[in-house]
């Protein structure tokens, strides 16, 4: 494994323990008389207050989760050889300074306009998301690259500079074997 970009897990942990707790110390008074009660107030808390509080982390870790072996590229669900990216939009990407929160914004819905080396007109407006996600989620930033076939992939990611570092790594290697 080159590098992998793990999301935090700090906000599902405390949602987590303050329910545990919560469940326990509703136990205390109601066990054993009253386990269908308890049962059924578990549930409800688990559906209507933990799952909406976490459904964001829990979507970032399922579609938002970077990757990086000798070989694949791996977003969330979706994996990319890295013998199809263009290793001049990764140091045009690694060169372009941080976007700022207009900018990553705009690029969250799409609406891009930021060439990249590598790409056909038509892709320029309309990059595809890599990963399964619908958008950019809020506190990520992302990197526009280009397939060697001129397909343009947003990749959404919480540390540009270090997955394009680490995917330039990957793709100077990956060279130097071929």
């Amino acid at each position: 494994m080159r590098y992998e970009e793990k999301i935090p897990r700090t906000w599902l942990t405390l949602t987590t323990v303050l329910y545990v707790v919560g469940i326990a110390w509703m136990a205390v008074g109601s066990l054993p008389d009253d386990l269908g009660l308890w049962l059924a107030m578990s549930a409800m808390f688990l559906v209507l207050v933990w799952v909406p509080f976490n459904a964001v982390p829990l979507s970032k870790y399922v579609y938002n989760r970077i990757r990086i072996d000798d070989e694949t590229l791996r977003v969330g669900r979706e994996r990319i050889a890295l013998a199809d990216l263009d290793p001049a939009s990764v140091r045009a990407a690694a060169g372009q300074p941080r976007p700022g929160l207009v900018q990553r914004h705009v690029a969250a819905t799409g609406a891009l306009d930021v060439p990249v080396p590598g790409l056909r007109a038509a892709d320029l407006g309309n990059p595809r998301l890599v990963g399964g996600g619908w958008s950019v989620p809020m506190g990520m930033d992302s990197a526009v690259l280009a397939t060697r076939g001129g397909e343009a992939l947003m990749i959404p990611t919480r540390d540009r500079a270090a997955f394009l570092t680490a995917l330039g790594a990957a793709l100077g290697a990956d060279q130097d074997r071929s």
